[in-house]
């Protein structure tokens, strides 16, 4: 049975250390037939994206481990299937000494996960650490697996993960990935802080209502104002606040972006 990636980002405290255990494995080390050495710069086969979302004061920090996915319908397959391969565990497989020169190999993929080594003239990816899975080694999964200290990353057959929360990234890719994100992959959140601002006071209790044609969603502002409207679908809505007699309407899209309105005066 073929291997997954599971990762719940949900739990990423961003201290990177998938991305320096993969550094570590690869850089400098030529691991034939799998991959030659990782550059120290320009490359990340594992990646911890940091997304700073929203607008001050209202501001989430995203850390989403990313790599390559391992698709079972790999574009670079497709692409070059004298160079690529699907090994039996599901791990997709450049070759470095069939490859060498194809550098549209390295534009194949929508996920952007293969790099072009101008040195090598040589596309490179994650290879799942394949060396360390076929033996001889202390370690037997992928070293970014090893190195996370918070099991945000586990590696291993697909019939002993429950998948049943999971999201794949950009499924309307059509490629069937490998590596699962537990929980969904994040959502667009809206949120702002609604005060009076004759009392110069903050409305506790007031209810936010965000409608349109993706959907309702409502909240009531905290005891310092605060209202988050989470896990929103990229859309366009209308947003009405309402506390004390007092009404307040605003157009808002996710479409692009989340949303931190900051402070809303409700006059």
């Amino acid at each position: 049975m073929a291997k997954v990636f599971v990762i719940d980002y949900r739990s990423c405290v961003g201290c990177h250390d998938c991305q320096i255990g993969c550094k570590d494995e690869h850089c400098g080390n030529e691991w034939a037939p799998y991959a030659r050495a990782q550059p120290f710069v320009g490359q990340f086969w594992m990646k911890v994206d940091q997304q700073e979302r929203g607008r001050r004061p209202h501001i989430k920090v995203t850390h989403l481990p990313t790599l390559c996915q391992h698709c079972d319908d790999a574009p670079c397959i497709k692409a070059a299937p004298d160079a690529v391969y699907k090994r039996d565990d599901g791990l997709v497989i450049i070759d470095p000494k069939k490859a060498v020169g194809n550098e549209r190999l390295a534009r194949s993929c929508p996920y952007g996960a293969i790099f072009w080594n101008e040195e090598l003239r040589l596309p490179q990816k994650c290879t799942g650490c394949a060396h360390l899975l076929d033996g001889g080694h202390t370690i037997d999964v992928p070293r970014c697996v090893d190195n996370c200290h918070v099991n945000v990353i586990q590696f291993g057959e697909e019939g002993d993960f429950d998948l049943s929360d999971c999201e794949v990234m950009h499924p309307e890719y059509g490629t069937s990935p490998r590596v699962y994100y537990r929980g969904g992959l994040p959502r667009k959140f809206v949120a702002g802080t609604v005060y009076d601002p004759v009392a110069k006071e903050v409305h506790v209790g007031a209810t936010v209502a965000l409608v349109g044609e993706a959907g309702a969603f409502t909240a009531v502002t905290d005891d310092w104002g605060d209202f988050w409207l989470r896990d929103l679908p990229d859309a366009d809505f209308t947003l009405t606040i309402e506390a004390d007699g007092k009404a307040k309407t605003l157009e808002v899209s996710t479409r692009k972006e989340d949303v931190g309105l900051g402070d809303i005066a409700l006059t």
